[in-house]
């Protein structure tokens, strides 16, 4: 549905003639007239509302009896009344009641100095209480989860926390067992809530009935500070303020930014800053000495590095990770190309767009918005699935569907977790969306011929194509492309883009607003990195560059900002060889890894996101602010230095001034060197974060125009001969470093898991949970391959897996997916359930709504005992 219209309607309230938003709800309304009225169970981002606590009543001239003001919306001429003698006795009398029960604990209650109840009381409740008989009691605290503590005895029955799992997560885990004073939260099977959005209760709870167990009993309000920043965690680049106490992070909360975050947190966002206080953390530079990393001073390691970065010359390399900021991706590439005379540079993981097709992609014609997700006619998700690629445009989508009516497609090779929501979902072989692409383009223009070859291709059906294609053209106007950067990753990047753009065109999304493309990049920054220049093919803003660095020669020097190949790049043994080729690494992390102990000879302390100051790129073309919430580790002479110190002290031993003395400076650059940033400030960037393609310089780039073509059929991406199966990858949002140094999530790091469909699983005669061998087919009469190459884990067997398909997880430390590079390989059984003595297929690993919204980890059901001294 299209955005509502806003009109302003003008009501009176306590006296005083507002003006505020028409159907704005009362408590809303009130703002703008600065009267303030309580509430407990009311929360806008949660849907309509449920007028449960009756704390909110107000008085409405007209109307004989008292109104709640979380479910009034405001009319012309309305006359409001807040402060008459029958709401304070009204509001008096829910405080009363409530407090009936409640502990009144304050003092040893984590959400002491910072709780609703408590101002609400002390604002409007009677002051004293009239009740003399033993209050209702629970045994306490219980673990609701891992993650969070529940306190039965606080909880005021306000459907937050339940509202919250049943019409925002979609989890349907919560509910509200028993009745009346009897009533108590818990999950409807008796299990842990377990799922990628929990912690965000915690946050809603309007009293301490819901509390963090990482911060339980960590600190009071008054002995903290609060820091905003942006989550680096996921490319949804979510609006975080920081929680710090003796300069260490204690607690993320989310800071609402209705244009990007709808002011929701993933657990992993919230969670995972224990990893910024890791004994894994590198705190001082090292160099390796014979076969050891050594402790060295700046000088030593500075010099290293910038003595074999001159030796190389143009035979030098660099991969820059999500966490690297624009700031520090230009100066870099300033470093490689003007200092080194290198140009191979790359974000993690690499793609290769030529600069026009780069261009067009990020013309601001074609660019869809956050929020238009929510008031499209129709969203198509392809090749992508947002709860692990950027799990807060997965809330965003279920926002759009249950209360917009936004129609839904799916499109992708392994199932999701929006399947359910869709109105239709396509299946395709791993690898294949260029020919799903020229399928939709064809069946859109009424080309057969190609249809039925393209549908092929993409191991898929023509009738299926089709349908997806019929919803496209019957959606309506505003049309919303979500899709994963992996779609462009691969040999035909370059063609899978061009029939993007030409998919695009056909729907003409460029013509009209609230319509366009929303690429999920598979790194946190990977749109800022791409915008700063840091690629082989274009330069800062997506430049022409007039040499290319050729790709043939073996690189001397490899040069690593904030990237982890072995784990994080496709085809692990090339990486193996490249990192052993080399004659230096250069590694500028945070945390230890597997690349750094086993290949680094030089090692730069890298500052933690809680400690950097820059900026990133949101997927939708904001560019916003990081801030520094915490100093950086170790002391002022040996301890971590800032990204863009470091690169800028490379380049003048290397012999290049980069004229960068703070980090102000290196933003000013940036700006200035990309066209559509021009104008840009930090102070204008602020809290908030600026939209370069809608602001005035964004024709910098171009209107995005793409001229139609008919599109070549791609070749055959189906299954292989011999019965060997097509292998598709996808990556967890809980399999990555950060989980794995996060103590309170550890109980969510995923195994690695083989992921077959029935019938494959019955002709190769595996079973759910057995363990199995992939790897590279091997031919007859030749050796098997060792398990260098073959990856074992347990079988999962999944209805929706499409046939010729195995899927495997990117990014574990165990049994990782990248050993395998080839898209054909072949599954043997290798052992039955439980051989290895480890759960098979019942890792804590979250899988699509369709098959349960969340797999909890092997745990005893949380065994809430009824009230003390009620009925059994």
């Amino acid at each position: 549905m299209p955005r509502p219209e806003i009109r302003n309607v003008t009501f009176t309230i306590d006296g005083l003639e507002v003006s505020a938003p028409e159907n704005s709800m009362l408590v809303d309304a009130a703002k703008f007239g600065d009267a303030e009225i309580p509430v407990f169970c009311y929360e806008p981002k949660l849907g309509q509302p449920v007028g449960a606590c009756r704390m909110c009543l107000v008085e409405i001239e007209g109307i004989p009896k008292l109104q709640t003001g979380c479910s009034t919306p405001i009319k012309d001429g309305m006359v409001v009344h807040t402060q008459t003698e029958r709401v304070h006795v009204a509001q008096r009398a829910v405080v009363e009641f409530l407090l009936i029960n409640h502990p009144l604990d304050c003092p040893v209650c984590d959400k002491g100095g910072e709780c609703p109840l408590q101002d609400i009381t002390y604002g409007w409740g009677p002051g004293t209480s009239r009740f003399i008989e033993p209050k209702r009691h629970f045994r306490k605290p219980l673990e609701l989860s891992p993650l969070i503590a529940i306190d039965r005895e606080r909880c005021i029955l306000c459907y937050r926390c339940v509202r919250f799992s049943q019409e925002v997560s979609e989890d349907y885990q919560l509910i509200l067992s028993e009745r009346g004073a009897h009533s108590f939260v818990s999950t409807f099977d008796g299990h842990p809530y377990v799922g990628p959005f929990s912690g965000n209760i915690i946050e809603l709870c309007p009293v301490g009935a819901l509390t963090s167990t990482a911060y339980r009993f960590r600190a009071r309000p008054w002995d903290i500070e609060g820091a905003g920043t942006i989550c680096t965690y996921c490319p949804s680049q979510c609006n975080v303020e920081l929680t710090v106490r003796d300069d260490r992070v204690l607690r993320v909360l989310a800071r609402d930014h209705d244009e990007v975050d709808d002011g929701w947190l993933c657990d992993k966002g919230r969670f995972a800053y224990q990893s910024t206080h890791t004994d894994e953390r590198i705190t001082q530079p090292f160099v390796r000495e014979g076969d050891r990393l050594m402790p060295a001073t700046w000088e030593k390691a500075l010099d290293t590095a910038a003595g074999a970065l001159a030796k190389a010359g143009a035979r030098a390399t660099a991969l820059a990770g999500g966490d690297t900021t624009n700031e520090e991706a230009f100066l870099l590439a300033r470093l490689f190309r003007e200092g080194l005379g290198a140009g191979r540079l790359a974000g993690s993981p690499a793609r290769a767009l030529s600069p026009v097709l780069s261009r067009a992609l990020a013309a601001p014609a074609l660019q869809a918005t956050v929020p238009d997700i929510e008031y499209a006619h129709a969203v198509l998700v392809l090749d992508c699935d947002p709860v692990d690629d950027a799990p807060i445009l997965d809330l965003r989508i279920r926002k759009g569907v249950r209360r917009n009516d936004v129609r839904l497609a799916v499109a992708s090779a392994r199932p999701g977790a929006l399947d359910p929501n869709a109105e239709t979902v396509l299946r395709y072989s791993p690898g294949a969306g260029e020919a799903l692409l020229v399928g939709l383009d064809a069946a859109l223009g009424g080309d057969d011929g190609n249809l039925g070859g393209a549908a092929t291709a993409a191991g898929s059906d023509a009738a299926a194509v089709r349908a997806v294609a019929e919803f496209l053209s019957g959606a309506g106007s505003d049309i919303v492309i979500v899709y994963g950067e992996r779609l462009l990753s691969g040999p035909r990047g370059a063609e899978t883009a061009h029939a993007l753009l030409n998919l695009a065109g056909r729907l003409g999304l460029a013509e009209r607003d609230g319509a366009g493309l929303l690429e999920i990049p598979s790194t946190a920054n990977g749109r800022g990195i791409r915008e700063a220049g840091f690629a082989t093919a274009h330069g800062a803003g997506y430049a022409h560059l007039e040499t290319v660095a050729p790709d043939d020669e073996a690189a001397a020097v490899l040069y690593l900002l904030h990237a982890d190949p072995i784990r994080t790049e496709p085809d692990r043994a090339a990486w193996e060889a490249a990192l052993s080729g080399a004659q230096t690494v250069i590694v500028h992390a945070s945390t230890l890894t597997a690349t750094v102990r086993d290949h680094a000879d030089v090692v730069f302390p890298a500052e933690a996101y809680a400690e950097k100051e820059g900026t990133l790129v949101h997927p939708d073309g904001r560019v916003q602010r990081l801030r520094p919430a915490i100093g950086r580790p170790g002391s002022l002479d040996a301890g971590v230095r800032p990204g863009w110190q470091v690169i800028a002290e490379l380049a003048t031993r290397c012999g290049l001034d980069l004229g960068v003395l703070a980090g102000p400076m290196a933003s000013r650059q940036l700006f200035d060197a990309v066209p559509f940033y021009a104008g840009l400030t930090l102070d204008a960037i602020g809290g908030r974060g600026v939209r370069w393609p809608a602001g005035p310089a964004a024709g910098a780039l171009g209107a995005g125009s793409w001229e139609l073509a008919r599109l070549d059929v791609p070749p055959l991406a189906g299954g292989g001969s011999n019965g060997t199966l097509r292998l598709g990858t996808w990556r967890s949002l809980w399999s990555s470093p950060e989980v794995d140094l996060s103590p309170a999530l550890q109980f969510m790091r995923p195994q690695q898991v083989v992921e077959l469909s029935p019938g494959d699983a019955d002709r190769l005669g595996v079973r759910d949970g057995d363990r199995v061998e992939v790897g590279r087919p091997v031919p007859a009469g030749e050796a098997g391959s060792g398990n260098g190459t073959r990856v074992r884990a347990a079988a999962r067997v999944r209805a929706s897996i499409p046939g010729g398909s195995v899927f495997l997880l990117e990014g574990t430390e165990d049994e990782p997916a990248n050993r395998l590079s080839g898209p054909l390989v072949d599954v043997r059984r290798v052992g039955g359930v439980g051989d290895t003595g480890q759960p098979a297929a019942t890792a804590a690993l979250l899988t699509p709504a369709g098959e349960g919204q969340a797999e909890a980890p092997p745990s005893a059901p949380l065994n809430i005992p009824p009230t003390q001294g009620s009925r059994s």
